[in-house]
């Protein structure tokens, strides 16, 4: 099979907006580990807060390694397009294959960063909603005062 030039172009608008979604959570991680730090240095009950910063410096580490390996893709992906242009196919066609390889690893942390995420966020919620929930008992003696009148 002969590797044109347009098949590693056509990555490039995929892995740049990729990027683009990747720096976009680093900056709104970033911004949040700012504020719980603030948060951390005024609060007494620090150590929630220290779980959640450990938490955000795992996320950290997971959109660096999605960024690297993204970053790493496209310089592959350009170099196969070089390849291709001076017709030396068969290096095209293995740095291409990294590139891919290299793209599907990016998004596999992607997804764990996601998950990772969403995790932190489901615990957050059920903190919440038990914060704001009335418990057990307190429903079941409103009831039984709510029959008696």
């Amino acid at each position: 099979m002969e590797l044109s030039i347009n098949t590693p172009a056509l990555l490039f608008p995929a892995i740049s907006l990729l990027l683009l979604a990747y720096t976009n959570r680093f900056l709104a991680i970033a911004s949040l580990v700012r504020k719980l730090f603030d948060e951390y240095n005024k609060v007494n009950d620090k150590e929630n807060l220290a779980g959640q910063i450990k938490s955000l410096r795992n996320r950290l580490n997971y959109i660096r390694y999605m960024q690297g390996f993204g970053v790493f893709s496209f310089l592959l992906c350009v170099s196969s397009m070089y390849f291709v242009y001076n017709m030396w196919q068969s290096m095209a066609k293995a740095t291409f294959a990294i590139s891919l390889i290299s793209l599907m690893i990016s998004l596999i942390f992607s997804l764990v960063e996601i998950l990772k995420s969403t995790s932190a966020l489901e615990l957050l919620l059920s903190e919440v909603e038990e914060l704001t929930d009335q418990s057990l008992l307190d429903k079941m003696l409103h009831r039984k005062e709510e029959s008696k009148d």
